[in-house]
């Protein structure tokens, strides 16, 4: 790493504390067709009414939709409509960060944008009051794509000692971690924990309880801001769930799900009602669930197979986990360990949604 590769905040210094006379940076955000976060910045006059800019009020932009492999070059234009709106932690002040969904020329929603659907599914069932967390396994790299901590030639030490470890050698990068943490809440972002997980240089950050569509607006800001930072400190972020073969653990987007029925007095019959109905569509949610999923939901490694639909209480290697506190309850969520850590949180909000409550 050299110092022209990471970023001089003793340097930066200098301009960010300048007086931006008004102007209001706004950084738009959305999601490629690979699953990565993009974005670019314009600055905004102050608006007239001297509220805050919002997105009913912010305007319609675009991007070259050819070098992001949503749109062909010949019709390249691909339309930003804004659809959340998060302080920025990174330029502060009333700088923001804003989510947006992509849409084609023609009045309809770019094939990657998952948002749409999963939108219409939430506002169609609302009288539900789905409440989701989501468990973002992650793993930090090196420059060489080599997991921070682990030797050039060879492998660390076997898994144990890893998982919410403490101390040198057990866990490494917990700056970016704290970092991410920290500018998440200042976002706004309802993030609700991290972890260092199984394997070393891998980590976890929940988000969560959100209702609707909340969730996978606040679980993508969340992967972009830790995009961020990582950038900061010169360190790549993977979501790739199987990063190393072996016997090390995968990576997941374990999903978290109750509805008010799920959580009431005798909730248990509304949670056993759709688990029956997840295990009839288990291939339809493996689709969606991410890339390369196959690598990890093996059966081993605290999953299931990829192939075998399977739930049990405070079974880690089934496809649903019922919580042991929930079946005392008789009461509460269910949790969908399948989705692999880079899967698009739209889709696995919405066919949960889709799958026990129907289509719209």
């Amino acid at each position: 790493m050299t110092t022209s590769e990471a970023s001089r905040p003793d340097i930066m210094e200098r301009y960010t504390t300048l007086d931006q006379r008004g102007i209001v940076i706004a950084e738009y955000v959305w999601v490629d067709s690979e699953g990565n976060t993009r974005s670019k910045t314009r600055t905004l006059d102050p608006r007239t009414d001297g509220k805050k800019w919002d997105v009913d009020t912010l305007p319609i932009w675009n991007f070259d939709g050819s070098s992001t492999g949503q749109a062909p070059g010949g019709n390249s234009d691909v339309y930003l409509r804004p659809c959340a709106v998060y302080p920025d932690p990174f330029r502060r002040a009333d700088n923001i960060i804003v989510l947006c969904e992509c849409w084609n020329h023609d009045g309809t929603p770019n094939k990657y944008n998952y948002r749409h659907e999963c939108a219409k599914l939430m506002q169609a069932h609302a009288e539900h009051e789905p409440w989701f967390g989501l468990e973002q396994e992650y793993t930090l790299l090196d420059m060489s794509d080599r997991p921070y901590g682990w030797p050039q030639n060879g492998f660390p030490a076997p898994q144990g000692p890893y998982y919410c470890g403490v101390g040198a050698g057990r866990v490494v990068q917990r700056d970016i971690v704290e970092a991410h943490l920290r500018a998440c809440i200042y976002a706004g972002v309802k993030i609700s924990g991290t972890n260092a997980e199984v394997s070393k240089s891998q980590w976890e950050f929940q988000v969560g309880p959100c209702v609707g569509i909340s969730m996978g607006d606040d679980l993508w800001v969340a992967r972009y801001i830790l995009t961020r930072v990582a950038e900061d400190f010169g360190v790549k972020v993977s979501l790739h769930p199987k990063l190393i073969p072996g016997d090390w653990n995968g990576a997941g987007l374990h999903s978290n799900f109750s509805t008010k029925e799920m959580r009431e007095e005798g909730g248990m019959k509304a949670i056993e009602a759709a688990i029956k109905k997840l295990e009839a569509r288990h291939m339809e949610h493996i689709a969606v669930y991410g890339e390369d999923n196959e690598k990890r939901l093996t059966g081993r490694h605290e999953t299931g197979a990829i192939d075998t639909f399977t739930y049990g209480v405070a079974n880690r290697g089934a496809s649903i986990r019922i919580p042991r506190e929930v079946a005392a309850k008789g009461c509460g969520y269910f949790e969908d360990r399948r989705p692999a850590s880079n899967a698009d949180p739209y889709r696995v909000t919405g066919i949960l949604m889709e799958t026990i409550y129907g289509a719209v």
